[in-house]
């Protein structure tokens, strides 16, 4: 007979110390919250002039509470970390340690966080994939020994995925001001209402 004490615990997910995690990670890995949102204010100034880095920094946040988001990045740093440390077996080491330009699933993971906030989030995650400014340029520089072949394409999706729900929130905004009627595709307030409404959790 198996002693109670030696059985095991079911897993059961802990959602702040993946949350927790993640923003650790990141810290860790010298990327800070203001530099993506830095990101963020260059993929939209142009069309929100008057766009604040207050509400830049809080975009970044609300796509980082996104479950899926957190487990995309914690999986690409620890890559990122296993290759820095000669972990992984050939050829995978070798492709992530050079970030091999025919290796594609850095990539594929960072559409996972692009799509979070729909499609139009794939030509801002193009341009700053492309042009590399600011922290990007920094990941993508070699020559400290760090690996970052999954970090770059994650930082640069999360500030393309956080320029998606602006311009989402700017049309609704318009849509209001207009007297139209509309129905915001991620509504925070709305989503609490619901919640205190029929009990349930409110979504992320």
């Amino acid at each position: 007979m198996t002693d109670a004490k030696d059985a095991k615990v079911p897993y059961s997910l802990n959602s702040k110390a993946v949350a927790e995690a993640t923003y650790a990670w990141l810290h860790k890995r010298g990327v800070t919250l203001l530099e993506i949102a830095e990101l963020v204010m260059l993929l939209q100034k142009k069309y929100y002039p008057n766009l604040t880095m207050d509400e830049c920094v809080h975009n970044v946040e609300m796509v980082l509470s996104k479950r899926e988001v957190q487990n995309a990045v914690l999986t690409g740093i620890q890559l990122d970390v296993l290759a820095e440390e000669g972990k992984l077996f050939p050829p995978l080491q070798d492709m992530i340690e050079n970030d091999e330009g025919l290796y594609g699933v850095d990539e594929i993971l960072a559409f996972s966080i692009v799509n979070v906030y729909g499609s139009i989030g794939f030509t801002n995650y193009g341009y700053v994939d492309k042009l590399k400014p600011g922290v990007l340029e920094r990941l993508n520089d070699k020559s400290d020994g760090q690996i970052h072949t999954y970090l770059d394409d994650i930082v640069g999706a999360v500030a393309a995925a956080a320029s998606s729900r602006i311009a989402h929130r700017k049309q609704a905004e318009r849509e209001q001001e207009m007297g139209l009627p509309h129905a915001p595709e991620d509504s925070e307030e709305a989503a609490k209402r619901r919640a205190a409404q029929d009990g349930s959790e409110a979504p992320e």
